[in-house]
């Protein structure tokens, strides 16, 4: 479904209302609060920020549903897109990790001296993992600068490497919430606690869009192979199988089976579960 809510037209404070969290991509844009009633083209302009990229990650970042076209696309270069994810990259090491440390350790220090230790040293190994992560991709965005410096076609690195990387990082932050509220000794929600699972769901959130930037915006337009894993998505999907059932048929997450169903769109063009059934049946011919 393509989504025209998110227009330069609109109001920016409109769409922000939209989506709260969208306010969250304004600093990693440059773009400073107080733009009164400017459209989101004005506030980009004023901003030297390129109007059609900051739409398109805004969409993303909104609507689960969401694919840009091959227009949108092609006024988006790669330049753009890497530095886009290395500011990503900044305020998760920079802003949002040290926030939930500094939560976590509050409610470390006031819980068994034990429980706290186990919990202190999850999410220092939980920390390791993200810059361990984030290292991975910096030096894939350096060789991706090396093959456009050469004139060479990007190869296709992020959407197959990195995906379950993404996936397993979301899963490990999802899981210090169940254990959070869940099994934390004591039988008490704090306002704290309250505050870290919501910042917690916040940045988990924020983690998928990150990695569906990746698969929307990095992946070479002129690569239309099926990758054996969205192979196996495919014949899932067209025999009716749900996202969840997917999933769990795979065991991969859902959000991964969804980023491979945009993928599969993409390449094929066909967007419908009938289209996908009949493409199946004659690549089979």
């Amino acid at each position: 479904m393509k989504h025209t809510i998110f227009t330069g037209r609109m109001k920016m404070a409109d769409m922000i209302a939209s989506n709260y969290a969208l306010i969250l991509m304004l600093p990693r844009f440059g773009i400073p609060l107080g733009f009164g009633e400017k459209s989101v083209k004005e506030v980009c302009r004023d901003n030297g920020v390129d109007e059609n990229f900051f739409l398109t990650v805004c969409n993303i970042y909104t609507f689960d549903d969401y694919t840009p076209d091959d227009d949108e696309l092609a006024q988006i270069t790669p330049e753009m897109v890497m530095a886009h994810l290395q500011t990503s990259h900044r305020y998760y090491i920079e802003e949002r990790l040290p926030h939930l440390k500094h939560h976590l350790d509050h409610i470390a220090a006031e819980s068994d001296e034990q429980i706290g230790a186990i919990l202190s040293k999850y999410f220092a190994d939980y920390c390791r993992e993200v810059k361990e992560h984030v290292r991975r991709e910096e030096r894939t965005l350096a060789a991706m600068r090396s093959e456009l410096r050469d004139g060479e076609p990007l190869s296709r690195t992020f959407g197959e490497q990195y995906m379950k990387s993404h996936d397993n990082i979301r899963d490990r932050l999802n899981d210090l919430t169940q254990i959070i509220y869940k099994y934390l000794p004591g039988g008490r929600m704090t306002e704290e606690m309250m505050e870290l699972v919501f910042d917690i769901l916040q940045l988990s959130r924020d983690l998928e869009r990150h990695a569906m930037i990746e698969e929307l915006l990095l992946s070479p337009v002129e690569d239309y192979q099926l990758s054996d894993r969205e192979q196996e998505v495919l014949e899932l999907v067209a025999k009716g199988f749900s996202s969840k059932e997917v999933a769990d048929r795979l065991n991969i997450a859902v959000n991964t089976v969804n980023t491979h169903r945009k993928s599969i769109v993409k390449k094929t063009g066909i967007k419908s579960v009938a289209g996908l059934a009949v493409y199946v049946m004659l690549k089979k011919r």
